[in-house]
């Protein structure tokens, strides 16, 4: 799922940017920042996009299993995780000014869509329920760590937080034979 949603965003991203700049010039990539050997692996000219985390949305996390009903069976389902993940998308451009043209519309772009429905977005899985942009504020020792990390010298970047990508294994935890009969016994004293 977690690559599904990634992927949704980066594609609605890259629409978008086409749109409001007439040309692929600054697309956003899904790619991570730096290869193995300390080399950007961001094409010049674009936006890298990268998961750098996931948390665990435990707020609403389901402690139940869920059964369901399926062809004359109960089949049990262990709950769904909700999680969030944060994708830093940086701006690796051969000239300064226009990474931060770019990383100004990434910011732009989320200002304007903030939440993301499979209703509203055909391209958004229809397992994905809701997709939520929330910009994620570092300090300077946070962003520091982050690109070291990362293994690589600071960009022009930002980080966003997007709530709630569900994951759920298909597979039954226990498949049970239905109820046919209930049965009350009445005790006498």
């Amino acid at each position: 799922m977690l690559h599904l949603a990634a992927d949704f965003l980066t594609r609605e991203l890259n629409a978008w940017l086409v749109a409001r700049t007439g040309g692929p010039f600054g697309s956003a990539l899904l790619t991570r920042i730096v290869t193995d050997t300390g080399r950007w692996a961001i094409p010049d000219d674009q936006i890298g996009v990268a998961l750098v985390n996931v948390e665990e949305e435990r707020a609403l996390r389901s402690q139940v299993p869920q059964t369901q009903f399926a062809d004359g069976r109960h089949v049990v389902v262990e709950p769904e995780i909700k999680l969030n993940m944060h994708l830093l998308f940086a701006a690796q451009f051969r000239q300064y000014d226009q990474g931060l043209r770019q990383l100004s519309l990434v910011l732009t772009f989320f200002q304007a869509h903030p939440a993301f429905t499979s209703e509203r977005n055909p391209g958004l899985d229809p397992r994905i329920e809701r997709l939520t942009a929330e910009l994620v504020t570092l300090t300077y020792e946070q962003l520091n760590q982050l690109w070291a990390a990362i293994g690589g010298k600071q960009i022009p970047s930002v980080v966003y937080r997007f709530r709630l990508v569900a994951i759920q294994d298909t597979e039954p935890a226990d498949v049970r034979p239905p109820v046919t009969v209930v049965s009350v016994e009445l005790h006498r004293s």
